[in-house]
């Protein structure tokens, strides 16, 4: 393609093999250029058309490259970020944007001034999930949203030796492994809150890290609940949504995520094969009382779950960075996420309610 813009990966994780190089690859007019791979001969494997380099240094110098994912651990992200839109790189960076407001500030005003664009992998905007509770809120069916819960549990009892997820730092722990992405569906949906009230705590035994949260977000005559636990052997509804007029369960995550692990390939977008449609018996359930006036007399129906597509973040992104959309995901709403989780932290630690 004329306007092909080429993209270059930092690290080649858990993070780069299932969220970024499958959708790298499957959308028109984005080319998987280079890979920092800094040991070991993986990537090569996976993509043997990427180049494959040992250091940032040579990826940055690669003048092929337009766009620069950063996909390494969490405390690096910051950094490598900026070395990259110092470069003159677009830059996309996966959660957590930066481990601190202050950072995640710096970034936004290097971007502006060599005038690139920085973007936050918040990808679960495209969870099927998520946009089948976008469009239920879109269509009116709960009337006026009065609560809105949210989980992301997993069950990890153990902790994992030598991983750097599990070392003590700022920007490690669950909250900023999974808090981005809850925090920031609420903030897509309903915007900027005005209160929050959390509680951020270590769990498990022997754990170094943040390894469960509760953060109450607070909006006009709304409340908006973001809870993750590792202990969570039995998981909690992902979606769970009550409004003047009914409410809405969604049991299970979007099967985007293990379906790669276990193997699955990305068709290219606008291919005719199909691209992920969740099993009928994960789809969720309206209840609803079709006379307010009598609340017992209930009606239920499933609702099928939107198809979720991580392909359409990068498609995004390629189309702003031709100038073409603006981002979906602005960088300013990377900033308020991890702000709003330094104020989760702020009122865990204080024990009291902190206004935004």
């Amino acid at each position: 393609m004329a306007d092909e813009i080429g993209v270059g990966i930092i690290g080649f994780g858990l993070a780069t093999r299932v969220f970024h190089a499958p959708f790298v690859t499957a959308v028109p007019g984005l080319k998987l250029v280079a890979i920092v791979q800094r040991t070991g001969d993986e990537a090569a494997k996976a993509y043997p058309t990427a180049k494959i380099v040992r250091s940032v240094e040579d990826l940055l110098g690669d003048k092929a490259i337009r766009l620069v994912v950063v996909a390494t651990p969490n405390e690096t992200h910051f950094a490598l970020a900026k070395q990259a839109l110092e470069a003159g790189k677009h830059v996309v960076i996966d959660k957590p944007f930066a481990g601190t407001s202050a950072e995640a500030s710096e970034l936004l005003e290097v971007a502006a001034r060599m005038q690139v664009l920085v973007c936050p992998f918040h990808n679960r905007r495209w969870d099927g999930d998520f946009m089948t509770v976008k469009k239920i809120l879109a269509e009116g069916s709960l009337g006026r949203l009065v609560t809105f819960e949210s989980h992301f549990d997993r069950y990890r009892p153990m902790v994992r030796e030598g991983s750097w997820k599990e070392a003590d730092g700022e920007a490690n722990g669950l909250l900023m492994d999974l808090g981005p992405h809850l925090v920031d569906q609420c903030v897509a949906l309903f915007g900027m809150p005005k209160t929050v009230t959390a509680s951020v705590r270590t769990d498990r035994d022997g754990s170094q890290v943040e390894d469960a949260f509760d953060i109450r977000l607070g909006y006009d005559r709304l409340l908006a609940w973001c809870r993750s636990s590792m202990l969570a052997c039995t998981p909690s509804s992902r979606f769970l949504l009550h409004g003047t007029a009914g409410s809405f369960r969604k049991d299970g995550l979007d099967p985007q995520e293990p379906r790669i692990v276990a193997g699955a390939k990305v068709p290219p977008m606008g291919d005719a094969v199909k691209w992920l449609e969740e099993d009928e018996s994960m789809w969720g359930t309206l209840a609803m009382a079709p006379n307010l006036a009598e609340p017992a007399t209930l009606t239920k129906t499933t609702v099928k779950t939107v198809p979720g597509d991580y392909r359409c973040f990068y498609a995004n992104v390629r189309d702003a960075v031709l100038g073409e959309a603006k981002l979906m995901v602005p960088s300013q709403e990377g900033f308020n996420v991890v702000r709003l989780l330094e104020l989760a932290r702020q009122s865990s630690r204080e024990g009291r309610t902190v206004a935004v």
